[in-house]
């Protein structure tokens, strides 16, 4: 019998190997969407953060999104939910927050494997990711398409540092936190967050009882909804073809209503 460890990173990379070839229709959707798509590159003293920038068709000034990748990186999943929340009518900046630190200093598309990428991300230094972010939401608030709302939405990994950022950026209109756990000090928070999260992730969902306490007792608004039967990560697998648990797409589509009438109301 094989040792338990091993069985366990057998089990990690086998998963983590299934996420980058099931973002395959994720490609094809990005790739056949009329929206415009740009890559700029956003500065902050010596380091310099590609970010993708997704504008929606609208005549008027619109809010800015700020979308937080997962553990993967800027993966084609996180590129096409960029595209499809600029869908529906706001403009959104997805940093690529592995920008400098891959083979010959490239981002995410330039690490070997899935692998590499999720060592990477979880290695990043928090205060680097916090300003890397400070750059993406500076950028979009002098963007001349952009009214004066900001707010932020991450998944996973992105979900926590989304949480995060809500402690330490004092502008934002809202925070959207998806599947991720609450820092220790909320104390910084200005901005309303607002929780979602699948019944079957017990690891986060143990969490969100001190997440409310904590921004309770600082007077802070946080509104946290548990999609039931839903696994962590359902806004990607409620879209995947290939996944087989309804709830993940029920969790999806109502998680993404709930963002977007969220949003409308900022």
């Amino acid at each position: 019998m094989l040792p338990r460890s091993v069985v366990l990173l057998f089990v990690l990379s086998a998963f983590t190997q299934f996420a980058v070839h099931a973002q395959d229709w994720a490609k094809a959707r990005l790739e056949a969407s009329p929206r415009h798509r740009e890559y700029v590159q956003l500065k902050r003293e010596s380091r310099t953060i590609q970010a993708l920038v997704v504008y929606p068709e609208s005549k008027s000034k619109t809010s800015v999104v700020i979308l937080i990748h997962e553990i993967f990186g800027l993966s084609d999943w996180a590129k096409e939910m960029a595209d499809e929340l600029a869908g529906q009518g706001f403009i959104v900046i997805a940093p690529d927050l592995l920008s400098g630190f891959g083979p010959n200093k490239g981002g995410t598309a330039e690490f070997a494997d899935q692998d590499a990428r999720v060592k990477a991300v979880s290695g990043l230094d928090p205060e680097g990711v916090l300003a890397d972010l400070d750059a993406a939401a500076d950028y979009g608030k002098k963007l001349p398409a952009a009214n004066d709302k900001i707010a932020v939405a991450g998944f996973c990994w992105g979900g926590a540092k989304t949480f995060a950022f809500a402690a330490h950026r004092k502008d934002l209109s809202a925070a959207f936190v998806f599947y991720g756990t609450g820092p220790a000090d909320v104390s910084g928070v200005t901005a309303p967050v607002y929780g979602f999260y699948g019944g079957n992730d017990a690891r986060v969902n143990a969490t969100i009882p001190d997440s409310t306490k904590a921004m309770n007792a600082a007077g802070k608004k946080y509104d946290p909804v548990i999609y039931e039967g839903a696994g962590h990560g359902f806004m990607r697998a409620g879209e995947d073809p290939g996944d087989t648990n309804p709830a993940n797409k029920k969790a999806r589509e109502e998680g993404f209503a709930r963002l977007v009438k969220l949003l409308n109301a900022m």
